[in-house]
């Protein structure tokens, strides 16, 4: 009986003392795994799945809903209209595209700060709060620095497969509208109209994925490629006379008022192939202007293109 007893005890003693060992094993188990992101700006060591994400980029932003990501906190001035439920008091509000609330942003005490252009000369400022990427959208190679964000942002929170398959979709549509633009054989012009201005926009520049990437020749292979774009009259669109005319209204989205099509469906323009076949189209400025460069944006862009090629 006594050996019994003693045989029990031990076995007792024996769990507990294996149970204490798998308990101080567990935090280094559970220890997160780290990976190291190369970015323009810098490289950054960034946790994988980090849990509170701030994001200064809607196209990264709709990217990351697309694949079932949460974030904590954006810059909730100028939403897009399809990513208005980030207006939402579930979402910290962390200020601006180009005026960050550096309060804020350190309040919600992020594990990852996601910029963009517009932020990145102040970079430093983000970093010393929680560990920050760069992720804009080089426009001279925009379908391969499209890519690389996404799987970039796919690998960070294990969204593989998930982002493989969204851009072989995007892929397949891109195919279908480069073959449509061969076979019409066109050329185009896209301009961007602000305040009663205007500016074009060719290969390599913000806008010119339109020619680089979805085939539809420029009409004007001059173009200086630039941010704001090159400064034009309304007698340079009557000159060049486009087959299409796509424009992206700032004041859309920028002053919350659209004057694009007065400013630009003038006199002047009324007497080119655009204006008179009924090719001139308003590209939505949500995407184009505030977006680009995300999951949800570019295969609208994509949409866009393809239904006014129709």
């Amino acid at each position: 009986m006594r050996k019994m007893m003693f045989f029990l005890l031990a076995a007792a003693f024996a769990l507990v003392i294996a149970g204490c060992g798998q308990e101080s094993a567990s935090p280094a188990d559970e220890k997160q795994e780290t990976l190291t992101v190369k970015h323009e700006l810098d490289e950054t060591k960034v946790k994988k799945n980090p849990e509170k994400i701030v994001v200064f980029d809607f196209g990264v932003l709709d990217t990351l809903d697309k694949l079932g990501v949460k974030v904590t906190g954006l810059p909730q001035d100028n939403l897009p209209k399809y990513l208005s439920k980030f207006k939402s008091d579930k979402y910290e509000n962390v200020g601006s595209l180009k005026e960050p609330d550096f309060e804020k942003i350190h309040a919600a005490q992020p594990d990852l700060i996601i910029i963009s252009g517009r932020q990145a000369e102040m970079y430093d400022q983000f970093k010393e709060i929680a560990p920050t990427i760069y992720m804009g959208v080089d426009t001279s190679r925009y379908m391969d620095s499209f890519r690389e964000n996404v799987n970039q942002l796919a690998k960070i929170f294990d969204k593989e497969s998930e982002a493989k398959k969204e851009l072989e979709a995007i892929d397949k549509d891109i195919d279908k509208l480069k073959e449509k633009a061969n076979d019409a054989g066109k050329n185009a012009l896209i301009i961007l109209a602000n305040d009663g201005k205007v500016s074009a926009y060719g290969t390599g520049s913000r806008f010119g994925l339109i020619h680089d990437v979805f085939g539809v020749k420029p009409v004007d292979k001059n173009i200086k490629a630039s941010t704001h774009g090159q400064s034009i009259s309304f007698e340079y669109i009557v000159k060049k006379d486009p087959d299409y005319l796509f424009v992206i209204d700032r004041g859309a989205v920028v002053g919350g008022q659209s004057s694009a099509k007065q400013v630009v469906e003038n006199d002047l323009v009324k007497g080119t192939k655009a204006y008179k076949e009924k090719h001139i189209t308003y590209l939505d400025p949500d995407y184009w202007y505030l977006s680009g460069g995300g999951l949800v944006s570019l295969d609208e862009m994509v949409k866009q293109v393809d239904q006014a090629l129709d």
